[in-house]
Order: C-alpha cells, then structure tokens, then sequence
C-alpha cells in the first residue's frame, strides 16, 4: 500500500481526493494523509516516516512548498515530491523541479491526470526502493562473504563449477585472543560479545592494511590470508601490528582484570584455494586447505601470549627482514620429526 501525504490549504480537497481514489482506499492500495500547510506536512511526516509521496500546493500560510520541498530533501530523498499548482506558477515550479520535485499537476486538477501521475511516482518510489534494497543486501552480503566468491556468484560458471579451485603460493595466519575462553564463562554474553567484536575490529584492520583476506572467525580466533607480492612479509607485518594494537586497545566494557594479549602462528606454502563445502545444500566457503593451513593452526596452538611463531623454512625467507630468535623443536600432530620454530620480535 502506497502512503500519499497531500499538502493543500484548500479545504475542499481533501474531500475530493478520497471521493476520487474511494476505491483504491477500500482495495488498501492507497492511504491518504491530510496537511493544510508545509509546517503540518513536516509533523505529519514524522509521526507517518513511510509515506511514499508528497503532493503539495506552492503558495501556503506559514510553510509554503518551495520551502517544504527544501526540506524534504534534506531529510529524505528516497521522499519524491509532486508539486500542485496552477498555470500562473510556472517560474515556482522550475523553481520546485530544480530543488527536486519529481512531477507537476496544474489546477484546476485533472484527477485521471493525477492518477496516472501518482501511479508513475509510486512505481519510481518502489524502483528506487528495490534498489536500495539490493544495495543493503549485497553490502550485508559483503560482510560474510568473501570478495572473490562475490565475483565468482557473479559470473557465468557459477552453476557449474563449484568446486572449481587453485593452487597458489600463500601465507596463512591463526591469530587467538588469549584467556577469551575464561572471560566468556564468567561474564554475561551481551558484554563478551561485545567486547569480542571490538577487539575483532582492531585484528581486521591490520589484515585489510596489508592487503590481506580475513577468511573466517573461529570462536575468539581469527584466520587470515596472503596471497600475491611479498605475502609472507605483509602476513607478518599485519601481524606484529595486530600485536602492537591489542596490548595498547582499552576497550572498557566492563572487564578491568583482562589484559588482551594474542598468541599467533603463520605458515608460508603452496595451498588449494576453492570453495568447500556442500553444493546439495549450497553453502560453500571460500577458503584455503592443505599441510600449510594445519601447521599454522598447530603453531598458534603452540604459542605463548604475544608470541608470533613461524617454522624454520618460513624463518630462511624472511631472515632478513625481520628480528627473529629461535624457540626449538615442537611436536605436531601428524607430524614424524618435530618441527624447528621461530619466534617473530620485530
């Protein structure tokens, strides 16, 4: 149903639009509001913030419409206006077409003129509408979905291949705010969620920094990936950076004896990188697999509060860019020989 908020000092109006539309308002297709002048027509419009279309007259007591006009396009201009007026008034209504007005209708009023005009706006209105819309929801889309699935749900394969995926060179990164857990069973839940999101925005700001791909969120854990020029370097970048940012974030929500601290392991390699998951029930997440993804999980598990560990043969590549010290030998699941380890200061 289309809200019509119609603007006339004219008294008599008001009768003659419901007379004209009567069956339109029994079959619920419009609903008319009533204003004598632009002064009224702002109240009626806050107490109706649904209306759809203003048909206003120009020359009113206290508010005329040009000034209405003004106004409705400085709080809302998805609002379309269609100014009423009588032949006299054309230089005000080139006035009111440049300061927004969508149409005009000229006095005395030809209401099937006036019809057809309303029809032609509610159905621009609702176009407008639908698109913003689509807008929304492609950007609440992006909050969850990867950019390279956008593009992939975008182009013509996207029925057909699925499953389709890549090998590349990439860095992965675990990165886990350490003593969550402890925090999240003592608080209530609105403030560790909260708290938690705050501190997620921090992480994800140094990962989009360097360029990189916040893949998903692990309970208080965040996964991230590099890929392209200097990917392992950027992974670390962002990292000692998330570092550096969460040990000085004071986010009070409440929780004075927690000190943010994270543990973090990256892991350098060759990963498949696709869309895994289920077709029959058509979720899929775009994400990386492979021995890489494993030993950085395994390297986060492994690492103390503040510590950014790596494996030697990511140490070999990046000696020479960043002050590291070595840890020694971890034992990983899955893993025969144990794994020599590096911590990342700087």
């Amino acid at each position: 149903m289309a809200k019509i908020l119609v603007v006339d000092d004219e008294a008599d109006l008001e009768v003659l639009i419901k007379q004209k539309f009567r069956k339109k308002i029994r079959a619920n297709e419009y609903e008319f509001v009533f204003a004598q002048n632009g002064r009224i027509a702002l109240e009626q419009l806050i107490q109706h913030p649904d209306t759809d279309l203003v048909l206003s007259d120009i020359n009113m007591p206290e508010m005329d419409g040009l000034t209405l006009l003004g106004k409705i396009q400085e709080k809302n201009t998805l609002l379309k206006s269609v100014i009423v007026s009588a032949y006299g008034d054309m230089e005000n209504i080139r006035v009111a077409m440049n300061r927004g007005a969508f149409d005009f209708v000229t006095k005395p009023i030809d209401f099937k003129d006036l019809e057809i005009t309303i029809e032609k706006t509610i159905n621009h209105v609702n176009a407008l509408k639908r698109t913003m819309q689509a807008l929304k929801e492609n950007n609440i889309l992006r909050m969850y979905v990867d950019e390279t699935v956008l593009n992939f749900m975008g182009s013509k394969e996207v029925e057909t291949s699925y499953f389709e995926n890549l090998t590349l060179e990439g860095t992965v990164a675990f990165i886990d705010i350490c003593g969550f857990t402890a925090i999240s069973e003592a608080e209530p839940a609105d403030k560790v969620v909260n708290m938690l999101n705050a501190y997620f925005d921090i992480i994800v700001k140094e990962i989009i920094n360097q360029e990189g791909i916040v893949d998903k969120f692990l309970g208080d854990a965040v996964m991230a990936t590099f890929k392209g020029d200097y990917h392992i370097d950027r992974a670390l970048d962002a990292c000692l950076a998330i570092r550096n940012s969460i040990k000085s974030a004071n986010i009070g929500i409440g929780i004075s004896k927690f000190k943010p601290e994270v543990s973090i392991g990256v892991n350098s390699g060759e990963m498949i990188w696709g869309n895994i998951g289920s077709a029959a029930l058509r979720r899929l997440d775009y994400t990386v697999i492979g021995d890489p993804v494993n030993v950085a999980a395994r390297l986060q598990a492994a690492a103390d509060k503040s510590q950014i560990l790596i494996t030697e043969d990511t140490y070999e590549k990046i000696k020479e860019s960043f002050v590291c010290s070595l840890v020694g030998e971890v034992k990983m699941k899955n893993k025969q020989k144990p794994v020599v380890v590096y911590q990342v200061e700087s």
